[in-house]
């Protein structure tokens, strides 16, 4: 757990490097320092989210890139992001192999469909409701999906800085 007033201390790219887990994007990040110092996790919370909407989308590509996809289990969870991850996708662990096979064929054709891993807010979610909202996805066209997984991601991105900070 790291303080916001360590956070707020920090020179800019060991605060950049303090972020990393909660997002990958190195612009999000930035943003994210530029505009320091907060008062609370609730600063810091309120001020990630409008970033999303700024980002391109080869720094949404470069967010995703640190996301397994849902249901993949890590052979290592070494990383805070790896361990973020597995905890947040706890729903899936106890999946059956029909599910597990239903959401890896349904995160190829996400992958096939949209170019980039499946990206979704698993935390609380079942198995078999990861994969009804994956289906679901499926029939997005590419620029409301981009639009979806703008605010997945702002809001993994918010329980991870719950994560870090409180």
């Amino acid at each position: 757990m790291t303080s916001v007033d360590a956070f707020n201390d920090a020179d800019p790219d060991t605060a950049t490097a303090m972020l990393h887990p909660c997002c990958a994007s190195t612009a999000w990040a930035r943003a994210m320092v530029a505009g320091r110092p907060y008062a609370d996790l609730d600063a810091l919370s309120t001020a990630s989210d409008p970033i999303f909407s700024d980002l391109s989308w080869a720094d949404v590509q470069e967010a995703l890139a640190a996301h397994p996809r849902i249901g993949d289990r890590p052979k290592n969870a070494a990383t805070t992001e790896k361990r973020w991850s597995q905890g947040e996708q706890a729903g899936v662990a106890d999946a059956d192999r029909e599910v597990l096979t239903a959401l890896a064929d349904g995160n190829a054709a996400y992958e096939a469909r949209f170019g980039h891993v499946y990206l979704v807010c698993a935390s609380g979610k079942s198995a078999e409701e990861l994969l009804g909202i994956l289906q679901d996805r499926l029939d997005n066209d590419p620029a409301h999906e981009h639009d979806v997984v703008r605010g997945e991601l702002a809001a993994i991105t918010r329980l991870r800085l719950a994560k870090l900070f409180s």
